[in-house]
């Protein structure tokens, strides 16, 4: 039973009216109404009947409008425009008006969803006439590793991909021409829309996968498959991308190369995104872009001076100078201006090489020169010196992190002298 017949009075059709005569009508109606024919003045009529056709064309709409009226297309939700829509062909009562009265349907998730792709175009027409933009493949992502010299010195590099192009011999169609049939199951849509009641009062819009042709939206009979992609309308082939790594290229950073990614007939190919992945470097960290290092000295270059040759990430070679008298302390960072990483884009400016200095002290000293080296350094703390004999003397030995005991086991040995250093697990051991 048909609750509603107004989208059927725009048309003027009956109710009963078959798919064939809906498209007829709509034809007829669609010349006559258009506003670069008829006049702006027909522009909402011509809204009105492109809106009547979009609904009763498809059968689950259909099913949907003649079931529950405007309510079951209101209820939908969806965007102002709509409803506006809505409210202009149903007026403010009637079905339009109880539109808040359904709840139990609003399960059926959104106007557009409802409305598919068709009325998607006709939403642009009605938003000022723009055209629906074209659909667009999904991105494909790629690593390159990169080492830290790349990034310093930018590099050209090679990339093997394997693709997804449009099957030649067939031109994407699949099949010989006219083999190609649009699923009658779901319209070429590839998507099923169903109806099904959740409880008394409420139903749920369900969209499944057409099981007729696999979300293909088409079918073809295998003897008439193209031979060469056997149906499938593409097939994969090699492709070299060459990838520029500008100088000062950074870590993650996206190379995109427009419209590269896989081809499908009908749908705008996506890009393929180079994502650059830096390898760890033995000598260089990178902060932003600053380089950092750790340069291990020696005690008599820390306190009298240096000269330390050192490459850079271009091979040149820099020469590191620190001049007699100025302490290099463990720990220290001394900064070399304009040695740091390229800038992006502006690889003429460079940040800073910021360089920590790490102390290597001698195992052990001849005591013969002891008093020659102790002349030399800062006086030691000559209270403790003198009161030397007010003390008990410690001497220190060699710990060994391996046999330090914890807890009850450090309490349980107390006293039983074993292990390095003597008693108790204590590692640095007196005599």
């Amino acid at each position: 039973m048909v609750v509603d017949t107004k989208l059927y009075d725009i048309l003027e059709i009956q109710p009963d009216a078959s798919e064939q005569e809906i498209r007829k009508k709509f034809k007829i109606m669609a010349k006559q109404y258009h506003p670069d024919k008829a006049g702006p003045e027909f522009e909402e009529k011509f809204k009105e009947v492109n809106f009547a056709h979009e609904v009763l064309s498809n059968p689950e709409k259909r099913q949907i409008y003649d079931r529950y009226g405007p309510d079951g297309l209101s209820e939908t939700g969806g965007a102002a425009g709509m409803e506006d829509l809505l409210g202009h062909i149903f007026g403010g009562g009637g079905g339009f008006g109880g539109m808040g009265g359904m709840g139990g349907m609003s399960g059926m998730g959104g106007l557009g969803s409802m409305m598919g792709g068709p009325f998607g175009m006709m939403g642009g027409m009605m938003g000022g006439g723009r055209r629906p933009q074209r659909r667009k493949g999904e991105d494909t992502a790629h690593p390159l590793k990169v080492t830290l010299e790349d990034l310093f010195n930018g590099k050209s590099s090679k990339l093997k991909l394997k693709k997804k192009v449009i099957c030649g011999p067939c031109k994407g169609a699949g099949g010989k021409s006219g083999a190609v049939q649009t699923c009658t199951g779901c319209r070429g849509q590839g998507m099923r829309i169903e109806i099904q009641q959740v409880r008394p009062g409420m139903v749920q819009q369900v969209q499944r996968v057409c099981p007729d042709c696999q979300g293909e939206g088409e079918m073809i009979s295998e003897k008439n498959r193209c031979k060469t992609c056997y149906g499938k309308k593409v097939v994969e082939e090699a492709k070299i991308l060459e990838v520029e790594v500008a100088k000062g290229s950074k870590d993650n950073q996206k190379i995109t190369f427009r419209g590269e990614g896989d081809q499908q007939p009908g749908i705008e190919a996506g890009d393929v995104i180079i994502v650059l992945q830096q390898q760890e470097h033995e000598k260089f960290t990178r902060k932003g872009d600053n380089l950092l290092m750790t340069l291990k000295i020696s005690l008599t270059e820390a306190l009298c001076g240096f000269k330390i040759p050192l490459q850079q990430l271009d091979k040149r070679e820099l020469l590191i100078t620190n001049p007699p008298g100025h302490v290099i302390t463990p720990g220290c960072q001394r900064c070399i201006i304009g040695e740091g990483m390229p800038q992006h884009r502006n690889p003429h400016e460079r940040g800073n090489l910021i360089i920590t200095f790490a102390i290597g002290f001698p195992e052990e000293i001849d005591t013969n020169n002891v008093k020659t080296i102790e002349s030399l350094l800062p006086k030691r703390d000559q209270e403790m010196v003198d009161r030397s004999d007010e003390v008990t003397m410690k001497t220190l030995k060699e710990y060994y992190p391996e046999d330090n005991d914890n807890g009850d086991d450090e309490e349980e040995d107390a006293g039983h002298g074993h292990g390095h250093g003597g008693p108790g697990g204590v590692q640095c051991a007196t005599q």
